[in-house]
C-alpha cells in the first residue's frame, strides 16, 4: 500500500510554499516520522515527516520549486521490504553551532575559515543538496567543515548558511583585481518566499503610512559602567549574560506606557491601543532577518528579557520560530549598530506605528557642565506613523527613552542596582 505525503498549511493565510531542500531521494528507506523535506513559507520554515515507514517511490518537484499547500510531494510504499543494512542515522544538531547576529548585542568577531587550503570545486561524490553544493563552491566553504543535518548526514542549504556565518567567509573573489575583468554575465536568483514577503511589507509601509523619523543621542557610559560592575554576578545569579537589550527593552516599555499612541496601530478608521507591550526584536539569522516577539515585555525583569531574547534567537538560528512567535508585536527594536551603522531611518513594521533604531557606539567629544569630555555615544532613531503619532509625542517618547538609558537606576523599580540586578 502506498502512502501519499502532502504539504500541510503552516498558517491560515499561507497558500503556497517553496521546497527548500529534499532530505531524502527516491529509493531511500524512511522510518516513521523521519524528515522528508524542508519547506519555506513567507512566515516560517518547517519540515514534513514520513507518516509511515517504507521506501520512497516518488518525489514531486525540485528544490526551489513553489507548490500549493495540501498538494502531494512524496509517495511512500509501506509494503516494501526494509533493507537489512541501513546506515546509521545522522546525529542531531548540537550546541556547537554559531549563534545568530542579534540586533541586541555587540557584533561578534569574525573567525577565519577552519581550512586555509584551497577548496576543491568537485562536489560530485558529496552527500549534499544541489543548492548546498553550489553555495559551498561559490563561498569556498570546505565540505569537511560543514556538519550535515539532513537524512544520513546530507548537507542542506541551512547547514552551509550556518557555516558561512560561523566562518565569516564571503564569495570567492578569484579572478578579480587589477588587470582582470570581472564576468559581465548577470546572475539570476529566485527570491525566497520570505524575501518576497519582506519586500512587499517594506513597500507597503512606505506607501501606506505617513512615516517620519526623529533622532536623538544617548550617552551609554552609565549603562556600560553598570554592566561592568554587575555582569559577572548577574550571570552567576541568573545563568544569562547582561546585555544592552534588556535595558533598551525596559526603557521602551516604560516610555510606551507613558505615550500610548506610539504603542498603537490603525485599523480602518479606528485606532487600536495596547496596554501591554509585545516587543518585536530584529534578529539576523542564517536565512535572513526575522522579527520574533517578546510577549508582555513590560512585566519582565532584566534577566527575564535576556532569557527570552536568547530563547528566540536560538530558535531563529535553527529556523524553528513558529508563526505565532513572529506575529502580533506592538513595537519594534532594531540594531544596525552590530553591523557598524552610525545612523539610519528604520522602516515601520506594519501594522505597528513605531520602531526604534539603535546604532553603533562611538566615543565622541561632548560637553558636560561646560567641560569637553569623551563619552561612548549612540544615535537613536524613532520612525513613526504621523497619522496617529504627533511630533510632540514622538519627540517626548524618544527623550524619555534617552533619559531612562542615561539614568539606568530608574529602570530598576526604585531599588539600588545591586538589589534589582541580583534579586536581593
Amino acid at each position: 500500500m502506498s502512502i501519499e505525503v502532502v504539504v500541510p498549511a503552516p498558517g491560515e493565510s499561507v497558500s503556497e510554499v517553496t521546497i527548500s531542500s529534499w532530505l531524502v531521494k527516491e529509493g531511500d528507506w524512511v522510518n516513521m516520522d523521519d524528515p522528508i523535506a524542508e519547506f519555506e513559507s513567507d512566515k516560517a520554515t518547517f519540515e514534513v515527516n514520513a507518516e509511515k515507514a517504507g521506501r520512497i517511490t516518488k518525489l514531486v518537484g525540485s528544490e526551489g520549486d513553489t507548490i500549493e499547500v495540501n498538494s502531494i510531494v512524496a509517495v511512500i510504499d509501506e509494503t516494501a521490504e526494509k533493507p537489512a543494512d541501513l546506515p546509521k542515522a545522522a546525529p542531531s544538531k548540537t550546541e556547537t553551532k554559531s549563534e545568530p547576529v542579534l540586533a541586541t548585542k555587540e557584533a561578534p568577531v569574525k573567525t577565519a575559515p577552519a581550512e586555509s587550503s584551497k577548496v576543491s570545486n568537485d562536489f560530485s561524490d558529496l552527500s549534499a543538496s544541489p543548492i548546498a553544493k553550489q553555495m559551498m563552491s561559490e563561498y569556498g566553504v570546505n565540505p569537511t567543515s560543514v556538519k550535515g543535518s539532513g537524512s544520513n548526514g546530507r548537507i542542506t542549504k541551512i547547514d552551509v548558511l550556518e557555516a558561512i556565518v560561523a566562518q565569516g567567509v564571503s564569495k570567492k573573489s578569484e579572478g578579480y583585481g587589477f588587470g582582470v575583468a570581472a564576468s559581465r554575465e548577470p546572475r539570476r536568483e529566485k527570491m525566497t518566499n520570505l524575501r518576497k514577503t519582506v519586500a512587499k511589507r517594506l513597500v507597503a509601509a512606505k506607501n501606506d503610512t505617513a512615516m517620519l523619523t526623529t533622532f536623538n543621542e544617548v550617552n551609554m557610559k552609565p549603562i556600560m559602567d553598570l554592566r561592568g560592575i554587575y555582569k559577572d554576578k548577574f550571570k552567576e545569579e541568573y545563568g544569562i549574560g547582561l546585555g544592552f537589550m534588556s535595558f533598551f527593552t525596559r526603557a521602551v516599555c516604560i516610555a510606551l506606557q507613558e505615550w500610548p499612541a506610539v504603542n498603537a496601530s490603525i485599523d480602518g478608521e479606528d485606532i487600536i491601543y495596547h496596554d501591554y507591550c509585545d516587543i518585536s526584536i530584529a534578529v539576523s539569522a542564517p536565512k535572513g532577518l526575522v522579527v520574533p516577539v517578546i510577549r508582555n515585555a513590560e512585566a519582565l525583569t532584566l534577566d527575564g528579557i535576556e532569557k527570552e531574547v536568547k530563547r528566540l534567537a536560538l530558535k531563529a538560528r535553527d529556523n524553528k520560530l513558529s508563526i505565532d512567535e513572529m506575529t502580533g508585536g506592538t513595537f519594534t527594536i532594531t540594531n544596525g549598530g552590530v553591523f557598524g551603522s552610525m545612523m539610519s531611518t528604520p522602516i515601520l513594521n506594519p501594522p505597528q506605528s513605531g520602531i526604534l533604531g539603535m546604532h553603533n557606539i562611538v566615543e565622541r567629544p561632548i560637553v558636560e557642565k561646560g567641560v569637553i569630555v569623551i563619552r561612548p555615544m549612540m544615535y537613536l532613531a524613532l520612525s513613526y506613523d504621523h497619522r496617529i503619532i504627533d511630533g510632540r509625542e514622538s519627540v517626548s517618547f524618544l527623550v524619555r527613552v534617552k533619559t531612562l538609558l542615561e539614568n539606568p537606576e530608574m529602570l530598576l523599580s526604585g531599588k539600588r542596582p545591586e538589589e534589582a540586578l541580583l534579586g536581593l
